[in-house]
């Protein structure tokens, strides 16, 4: 059974700094892209980054380049994305995603988390 769990959301003040994790269970994380998603309440959800099978190439999103990092740790089956110099519009519901295969960013995955909120305010 395919899973992703996603945690470390929290209430955070701007400039601050948070880190999610995507805990993968059920395939073999390393054969997986794995993306990191974001929606705002009435917004489309957006791709934040994401981070290949391979040789970890990574990709970001204009919006959180230089102050977002994504990273894995196959043998914990584990994603990360570290978020610093958070700002208000980084509020949202964080979703991690993965897709078999290699590179990225991607039109489509294949499994999904639930989701974990995280707001930036005073």
């Amino acid at each position: 059974q395919v899973q992703l769990v996603e945690s470390g959301g929290a209430l955070v003040q701007p400039g601050g700094s948070l880190r999610l994790s995507c805990a993968t269970s059920g395939f073999i994380l390393d054969y997986y892209v794995i993306g990191w998603f974001r929606q705002a309440p009435g917004k489309e959800r957006e791709g934040v980054s994401c981070i290949s099978s391979s040789e970890g190439s990574t990709y970001y999103a204009d919006s959180v380049k230089g102050r977002f990092t994504i990273s894995r740790d196959n043998a914990k089956n584990t994603v990360y994305l570290q978020m610093n110099s958070l700002k208000p519009e980084d509020t949202a519901v964080y979703y991690c995603a993965a897709d078999y295969g290699l590179g990225c960013p991607r039109s489509s995955y294949d499994y999904w988390g639930q989701g974990t909120q995280v707001t930036v305010s005073s």
